[in-house]
């Protein structure tokens, strides 16, 4: 196996990466998953001017060429001056085609009729019509839809269920939020992607650790503990607050569900994705 990861032994924290190998890696997966195994040579990302959308871009672009990744910004009437600019950014360092589309008018066209929708419902409209976007676009394109949501996002179920998780190929998906800031930094990501609070930016002065509850370098702490097989009270024994420990275990429990596909009701011993299911997808 690829040394990409190093487990800390001292000290719970957030496992390091190696950012070369890591990259090369993950431009090998590109290139594999979408030309040698789909026959696909270009790519489409949504750039929100956040750093997980940015490092895809990279990862795309050196996997492709950057003349072959197609960035997409979907602004919504009220999203943050910034997340355009920050997105620009990235489409300059990599001389990206790029396109935007303004969201706005599609997504008032349903919220006119649900006048009582919440912000929550809102956001997930958004990220919704988002997708619709990006897929459209990649039939346009002819260019596959590239995943931009990491491990920590994924394990906390911060996502939209058929949005942010439907890309059929995602590169960083196995990547703690804090390995992604270290991969930027290795990739020369644009410093105020980096260093800027991480947001969804679907309501104003919205920032992700605001909506979690906790901060990302805590919560991916406690995910690698986690996943290292650790109980709770060990982990409060490691001097994690019982109070963190049990948000992060509360998320993963309680999303448990927006990680899988629809379960199907099985009337056989075919059923896909139950019990029908091929070594390899060709």
């Amino acid at each position: 196996m690829l040394p990409i990861v190093e487990w800390r032994k001292a000290t719970p924290g957030p496992p390091g990466i190696d950012g070369r190998v890591t990259a090369d890696w993950l431009v090998t997966f590109l290139r594999d998953e979408l030309v040698e195994r789909r026959g696909i040579g270009r790519a489409v990302v949504g750039l929100s001017g956040g750093v997980d959308s940015a490092v895809t871009a990279f990862l795309c672009a050196r996997a492709l060429g950057a003349a072959s990744v197609f960035a997409i910004r979907m602004p919504y009437k009220t999203s943050h001056p910034s997340s355009l600019s920050d997105a620009q950014l990235v489409i300059d360092a990599l001389n990206l085609p790029s396109r935007t589309i303004d969201i706005s008018a599609a997504v008032d066209g349903y919220l006119q009729y649900e006048s009582d929708a919440d912000a929550r419902r809102r956001g997930n409209v958004m990220a919704r019509e988002r997708m619709l976007v990006l897929f459209d676009q990649s039939a346009k394109l002819k260019a596959l839809p590239i995943g931009t949501g990491n491990k920590t996002e994924r394990l906390l179920g911060y996502f939209t269920w058929h949005a942010d998780d439907t890309p059929p190929v995602n590169p960083i998906g196995d990547l703690f939020k804090s390995q992604v800031w270290e991969l930027a930094r290795y990739l020369k990501v644009p410093r105020p992607l980096i260093e800027k609070a991480p947001t969804a930016d679907l309501r104003a002065n919205q920032t992700d650790e605001g909506d979690l509850g906790i901060s990302y370098a805590r919560a991916d702490a406690i995910l690698a503990q986690i996943l290292l097989g650790y109980s709770d009270a060990q982990m409060v024994e490691h001097g994690f607050p019982q109070k963190d420990v049990a948000l992060v275990r509360g998320r993963i429990d309680a999303t448990h569900w927006k990680r899988h596909l629809p379960t199907t009701a099985m009337l056989s011993s075919t059923a896909i994705n139950e019990f029908y299911l091929r070594p390899v997808d060709y």
